[in-house]
Order: structure tokens, then C-alpha cells, then sequence
């Protein structure tokens, strides 16, 4: 298993008590929920198109430096 890397995000008042509710109705860890929205929204990201195509011209960019 991969080592977990420790981050620090910053939520409002509002979100933060929102998404303590959330876990606190699903009877889970306020992490377990944050993870699970991450990996939502990467997945989603991953089959948008538009994201695809910026994923690709980035990709292209960095072969463009490489290659001089």
C-alpha cells in the first residue's frame, strides 16, 4: 500500500459544519468523507471530455519543452 500524504485544506465555517453533518449521518469520519468526494470528482473529471482535451494539450506542452 502507498503512503498516505498528509494535506491541509481550508473550508469555510459553513462547509466545514455541512460536511461534519455529512459524516456524522453516515456514521463515518469526516476523512473517510473528504476522500470519497475527491475521488468523485477525479473520476468525473477523468471522463469529461474538455478535461481530456486540456489533459492532452498540457501533455503536449511538456513534450514540446522536452524535446528542445
Amino acid at each position: 500500500m502507498k503512503q498516505a500524504k498528509a494535506m491541509t485544506v481550508r473550508l469555510s465555517e459553513e462547509q466545514a459544519q455541512a460536511l461534519e453533518m455529512v459524516a456524522n449521518v453516515e456514521n463515518l469520519p469526516v476523512s473517510d468523507v473528504i476522500r470519497a468526494a475527491i475521488t468523485s470528482h477525479i473520476e468525473t473529471r477523468r471522463r469529461d471530455p474538455g478535461f481530456q482535451a486540456g489533459l492532452k494539450d498540457r501533455i503536449s506542452q511538456a513534450r514540446k519543452l522536452l524535446d528542445r
